[in-house]
């Protein structure tokens, strides 16, 4: 979604953009400081940030089919899964394993890149895998005790929000409406030029197989990247119950 933004493949004018990666919980603490101008977040912390950030209308990781899973060692009975491995304490993994599984009495925040081995190894009874590790855990032994995301959709009809992208309201009026256009164009472009961000993609993957990354843009880009409309909003408030 933003290899074209900060790649030099779209026009951004007077805008420079100086990125910054960390994995989702870091940018969720930096959010909630206030540090960063645009920022992805969790959706679950969305409300805690509406004062200082606006949400913006492009740029979500929002859909269906596309939530965290919920696994544990082959041979471990789900019923006796008690300390699980999370993404995250402000994660809408964490949210929804809080919601659908109230019963898992130790949620542990971690490295979400970290988990899969984790629970493999018997650190943990299960964990909450979300990004390529949905794609990749059957490798290590592990089985399927939930599909968080179907679950929320049997549960609500509605798509499963994720991440988000925020931005700062001290900023311009002006500035927000051009970053919004402009993450809006990235996206576009890269429907429209699929191959093109793949090393930039590439540099920045946990897993560097071609289908895993083919599967994981596939589930995560779609439609409501480009805009969350109505339905897409509906959704966060269920989430959230943030007034979006």
């Amino acid at each position: 979604m933003f290899d074209a933004l900060l790649n030099g493949r779209i026009d951004c004018g007077e805008l420079e953009f100086r990125p910054e990666f960390y994995d989702i919980e870091e940018l969720n603490r930096r959010a909630a400081c206030a540090e960063p101008d645009v920022s992805k977040i969790s959706y679950a912390l969305l409300p805690e940030l509406l004062d200082r950030y606006e949400l913006s209308e492009s740029g979500s990781a929002l859909g269906r089919g596309n939530g965290p899973v919920f696994v544990t060692r082959r041979g471990v009975r789900p019923d006796s899964v008690r300390r699980v491995a999370v993404p995250g304490e402000h994660t809408t993994a964490n949210a929804l394993l809080r919601r659908l599984f109230p019963a898992v009495g130790e949620r542990v925040p971690m490295l979400f890149s970290q988990i899969a081995p984790a629970v493999a190894a018997g650190e943990f009874d299960g964990g909450v895998l979300i990004h390529e590790g949905r794609f990749v855990y059957r490798e290590l032994g592990l089985e399927l005790i939930a599909d968080l995301g179907e679950e929320w959709e049997r549960r609500t009809g509605l798509p499963l929000p994720l991440g988000a992208i925020v931005i700062r309201r001290t900023l311009p009026d002006g500035v927000r409406r051009q970053v919004e256009r402009l993450l809006r164009e990235s996206i576009e472009y890269a429907f429209a030029h699929r191959d093109a961000s793949r090393d930039f993609v590439k540099a920045h993957a946990q897993e560097l197989d071609d289908g895993v990354i083919d599967n994981h843009i596939d589930f995560f880009v779609n439609r409501y990247s480009l805009a969350l409309g109505e339905e897409g909003r509906a959704a966060v408030r269920a989430l959230t119950g943030a007034a979006v």
